[in-house]
This record gives structure tokens, C-alpha cells and sequence, in this order.
């Protein structure tokens, strides 16, 4: 991730490897190139940045793209991008705060648990190489915090025995579950890892049904926006009687919109292993695009919230993490 540094303060040095900006948070200093070898980029006005990511139509993640592969509107008027960046794995890795939201109702059988904690373990390794902190949730009726955020592996192996399935719950409340994790990221994750900014996100794992919530799914999407974090879901197996070739039918968790607005994506958890399904995930997750601009002079006063679409000039299909913002 690209760094950033206030003129005459902190000066960081190291290869450029990732960039991504929190949206809506004030910088400092002075514009400069990324350049090879030791990189520096100094802000001298607001930035406003999104990440996007970038599918092709079987849903394939399309890597190697350029500034001029996008447009940008803002209120209808498209702008210019001013800055872009490529978010890809390095060595180092990408940092990352994920808050795993798991189902634990009546719903989920007792061999679905077992796959997924065997999943969720496999996920973890997965990313050990990135500096990343986990945290778990739990909801049936109730919504309950397994695991603070940490980093060590043998915590949060010890929460997975914790999972307590709940078989007589009535409810299943998972937009207060993601209200909770979303909170939990805003307060409790670590705002900076090594000097770069984290990858925020909450990984949902239901039915895709909620029943019960006080939270509704407009309020949830303001929320996760303004703390900068997706929403991605891991759907259980739910088919319609009704539907002879056996497809998934939408869930009234992906027809709220949670997931598309928030910049995440539902994953059918559809065969008995879930391993190949988190390999996905964890791959859609640490591979975007960074892409901002800096904020009309003319258009500063006030609070209006400014509307943000981001497209592919070719076609392609575009998750965005956040639709619009609003300068303080």
C-alpha cells in the first residue's frame, strides 16, 4: 500500500506496493509521483479515494488495468480520476481487518458448522503472510462478540470451539450480527498496520434469510460505508422447491442490497467442502483498485453527500466500496 507522509513530519520509505486511502479522511502536504525504488506520496488538499473491484462476466477477477480503463461520474458529471493504483499482493502482503458474522441458529446443521470451521482455519492460514487481525461474532436470537480482534492464530482457533449452535432460536438476527462487526471494526480495529491502511471487511455466514432485526438494511449500509467497510456474505445452501435445475434462489439478504453497496459479494457455499469457496474469497478480497480525486473547489461548502458511480469502459462489471461521500 502506497504510503502517505505530511510535508516536513513523518517521511516513510520503501517500495510501492499498495495504495489504499480511506475515503473521507483529511490529508496534508504535497502531491508526488510514485516513482521506482523509494516512493513517497505527499497530499496537499482533501482526497476523496474508492476501491473497486473488477469482474469479467463469468466473474473472474480482471487484473492489469490502467486509469484510462475508467470513468468516474460524481452527481451525474464525470470527473477526472486524479489519482490510481493498483491494489496487489506483494510480498509483504496486504493488511486486513475481517470480522467473521456467523449464523449459529437453528438454520445452520451440525455438520455445516464443522465445515465451517474447518473452512474458517484454512481461510486464516491462508492469509497468514498478511499482517492481518480477525475478529468473530456470533448471532442466533442474540448477537454475541466470540473473539475481540487479534492476530494470534491459537486465540482464535480456541474461539472456534466456542461456536455453540443455537437450536431452538426463532430469529436470526444477521443485520444486527453485521451491525455489531461493522461497529467492532470502527472501534476496536487497528486503524493503521506497519504504516498502511488495513482492508476492512465483515464476512457473513447465513442462510441469507434474517428475521428479527432491529437494525434495518438501509441504516446498515450508511454504517459500513462511513467506516469504509465491505460486506461480503457466505450463502448456505437454500434451494426452491419450485425450481427444477436447482439454482440458488435470491436471498432477502442480497435483494437489500447490503452486499452490492457496500463493495462485497455473495459466495454460494453449494458443495460439501467450503475450502475452494473461502480460497475465492480470500482472493476477492485482497485485489482491487484504488482510485480518487480531489473534491470540486466550488462544491466544498456545505454537507450535501455527493453521489459516486465508477465504471469499466469496456464493460466489465465494477464493485465499488462506498456509492458517495460528504466533506466534513
Amino acid at each position: 500500500m502506497t504510503e502517505f507522509v505530511q510535508n516536513d513530519q513523518h517521511h516513510f520509505r520503501g517500495i510501492l506496493s499498495w495504495i489504499f486511502v480511506i475515503s473521507g479522511v483529511l490529508f496534508c502536504a504535497g502531491l508526488a509521483t510514485a516513482q521506482d525504488g523509494d516512493d513517497v506520496v505527499r497530499i496537499d488538499t482533501d482526497l476523496v479515494t474508492f476501491e473497486v473491484t473488477v469482474t469479467d462476466k463469468q466473474g473472474r477477477l480482471v487484473p492489469n488495468l490502467r486509469q484510462e480503463d475508467f470513468r468516474l461520474f460524481e452527481d451525474g458529471v464525470e470527473r477526472k480520476i486524479d489519482f490510481f493504483k493498483p491494489l496487489k499482493k506483494t510480498e509483504e502482503g496486504r493488511p486486513l481487518s475481517v470480522v467473521f458474522a456467523l449464523d449459529v441458529s437453528g438454520s445452520m446443521t451440525e455438520a455445516e458448522m464443522n465445515r465451517l470451521r474447518s473452512a474458517m482455519q484454512t481461510f486464516i492460514d491462508r492469509l497468514s503472510d498478511y499482517d492481518s487481525y480477525f475478529a468473530i461474532v456470533s448471532f442466533a436470537m442474540e448477537v454475541r462478540t466470540i473473539q475481540a480482534f487479534t492476530n494470534r492464530r491459537e486465540k482464535l482457533e480456541k474461539s472456534f470451539d466456542k461456536l455453540v449452535r443455537d437450536q431452538d432460536g426463532l430469529s436470526t438476527h444477521a443485520y444486527d450480527a453485521v451491525d455489531d462487526a461493522v461497529r467492532l471494526i470502527a472501534r476496536k480495529s487497528p486503524k493503521v498496520i506497519k504504516g498502511r491502511l488495513p482492508k476492512r471487511a465483515v464476512i457473513l455466514v447465513s442462510d441469507g434469510f434474517p428475521v428479527g432485526d432491529v437494525v434495518s438494511a438501509e441504516t446498515l449500509i450508511e454504517r459500513a460505508n462511513a467506516a469504509e467497510t465491505s460486506v461480503y456474505s457466505v450463502i448456505l445452501p437454500s434451494y426452491s422447491r419450485l425450481q427444477g435445475d436447482k439454482r440458488p434462489v435470491i436471498t432477502p439478504l442480497e435483494a437489500s442490497g447490503l452486499i452490492d453497496k457496500t463493495g462485497g459479494k455473495s459466495f454460494y457455499a453449494t458443495d460439501k467442502s467450503l475450502d475452494p469457496l473461502f480460497q475465492a474469497l480470500a482472493e476477492d478480497i485482497t485485489a482491487s483498485y484504488a482510485l480518487a480525486i480531489y473534491p470540486d473547489d466550488n462544491n466544498k461548502a456545505g454537507s450535501k453527500e455527493r453521489k459516486v458511480s465508477i465504471q469499466s469502459k469496456s464493460g466489465l462489471t465494477i464493485r465499488q466500496n462506498r456509492t458517495e461521500y460528504k466533506l466534513k
